[in-house]
């Protein structure tokens, strides 16, 4: 099963390693490496995590990795990965804007 990052989602890594960079620049890309690995491992099992409550008309699910959130919506043709977040964000505005 294929398994696509987003703009939006390769924006978020980016931002991630920008952050652990600046106190331990070999971690910032030991650990986005360990979160693109573990949005690969969900072609295995894509259905593993719950629909984001409240918002299940959009079937995105919600991954973990440490204290990010990976948020993806699994499609005939794979997995797309739509954002990868900090747990401590405002994710409900990020994901739906609109309400």
């Amino acid at each position: 099963m294929n398994v696509e990052l987003t703009a939006e989602a390769e924006a978020d890594l980016e931002a991630i390693a920008d952050y652990i960079a600046r106190d331990n620049p070999v971690r910032a890309l030991s650990f986005v490496r360990e979160i693109v690995e573990r949005c690969i491992g969900l072609a295995e099992k894509p259905e593993a995590f719950p629909v984001v409550p409240r918002h299940q008309h959009h079937g995105i699910r919600q991954g973990v990795h440490g204290r990010y959130l990976i948020f993806y919506r699994f499609e005939v043709d794979g997995i797309r990965i739509l954002h990868i977040l900090n747990g401590g964000m405002d994710v409900e505005a990020l994901l739906f804007p609109a309400g």
